[in-house]
C-alpha cells in the first residue's frame, strides 16, 4: 500500500510539473510588450516615414525606442511606437512636448528659407527679427526665432495668423526644394543611386528633400503612398509617372509652367510635362504639405 501511494504521488507531481511548463520541452512563454508601450507590427509596404506619420511621432523617436541604426524595416517586425511613464495619463501616440526654441545657430547647408520653414516663420519675419538686410547667412551665426520687428512699434510683437504662417512656410519650403534640386542638374543616372555621384529618380528626390530637412521614403511607390494627393501640382510638389512597370515607377519635382526636374536616364534634367512620352504616362501629383 505504501509503495502504491508513493507511485501515485510521483505521477501527480510529474503531471503538475508538465502542466506548469517546467519540462525542458515546453514552449517558451510568448513575449509581450510592457503595459506602458504601444507596439506596431510592420506590414508589407510599410516604411518608417509612414509609421511615424500614422502614430504622430518622429522617425528618430521610433529608431531610438527600437535601437534601429538604419531606416529599413521588415514585414512582421514589431516596433515600439510610443512609450509613457507609469501612471502618466497621456495618449499612447502623443509626441513628447519639446521646449520651444528661441534661438538657432546656422549650420552648413542652411538657408533663411529652410530655417524659417523649420520654425514656423516666414523669411521676412526671420529677417526682421534679426535686422537682416539680405538673405545671406553665415555658418555659426546665432539667429533669434522670437522677438519684435524693427519696422513696427517695439511694443508690438511680430504676429501672423496660423493660416498665413502655414501658407508662407509652404511657399518658402517649396522654393528651397526647387533651389536645391537645380544644384544637381547634369548629375548622371545610376540605378539605386542616392548620392551626388549618381542618382536614380527616387534617390534624387530623397536626397534633395533631406537637404531641406524633410525625410521621405526611398522608392517611387512608397513615396506615392506616403504623400498627399492634389488635383493640380504646385511648385515643390511631386509628379508621378507609370513607366517600366504598373503603378508609380518614376517621379520628379514640379517647377511650375508644366516643367519638372528629375533624374532621367540621361541624368538630372528639366523636362516638359506636355512632351508626349511624359504626358501619356502621367499618373498624378502628390504633396508633402
Amino acid at each position: 500500500m505504501r509503495k502504491q501511494r508513493l507511485i501515485a504521488a510521483a505521477i501527480g507531481a510529474s503531471l503538475i510539473f508538465a502542466y506548469s511548463g517546467g519540462s525542458a520541452s515546453a514552449h517558451a512563454k510568448p513575449t509581450t510588450s510592457k503595459k506602458n508601450e504601444h507596439v506596431y507590427t510592420v506590414k508589407y509596404g510599410d516604411n518608417l516615414w509612414g509609421i511615424a506619420k500614422q502614430y504622430k511621432v518622429s522617425i528618430a523617436t521610433i529608431k531610438s525606442f527600437n535601437g534601429l541604426k538604419g531606416d529599413n524595416v521588415l514585414p512582421g517586425q514589431k516596433l515600439v511606437v510610443s512609450r509613457k511613464k507609469a501612471g502618466a495619463k497621456v495618449k499612447s501616440s502623443a509626441t513628447p512636448v519639446r521646449k520651444k526654441e528661441t534661438t538657432y545657430r546656422v549650420k552648413s547647408g542652411d538657408s533663411l528659407s529652410v530655417i524659417a520653414a523649420r520654425h514656423n516663420l516666414s523669411v521676412s519675419q526671420l529677417k526682421s527679427i534679426n535686422h537682416l538686410s539680405s538673405d545671406t547667412v553665415v555658418i555659426g551665426k546665432l539667429l533669434k526665432l522670437t522677438g519684435t520687428s524693427r519696422h513696427k512699434s517695439s511694443k508690438k510683437t511680430v504676429a501672423v495668423s496660423s493660416k498665413r504662417i502655414k501658407k508662407l512656410n509652404q511657399v518658402s519650403t517649396a522654393k528651397a526644394i526647387m533651389k536645391e534640386a537645380k544644384k544637381y542638374i547634369g548629375t548622371p543616372y545610376v540605378w539605386g543611386g542616392n548620392t551626388v555621384s549618381g542618382f536614380d529618380c527616387s534617390g534624387y528626390l530623397k536626397y534633395v528633400y533631406a537637404k531641406v530637412g524633410i525625410t521621405i521614403p526611398r522608392t517611387a511607390a512608397t513615396i506615392w503612398k506616403a504623400t498627399n494627393a492634389v488635383a493640380a501640382p504646385k511648385p515643390g510638389d511631386m509628379v508621378f509617372f507609370e513607366t517600366y512597370t504598373t503603378g508609380p515607377s518614376h517621379l520628379g519635382i514640379y517647377l511650375g509652367s508644366n516643367k519638372f526636374i528629375h533624374a532621367a536616364s540621361s541624368g538630372v534634367k528639366i523636362s516638359d510635362l506636355n512632351f508626349s512620352y511624359w504626358k501619356s504616362r502621367y499618373l498624378g501629383a502628390k504633396s508633402i504639405f
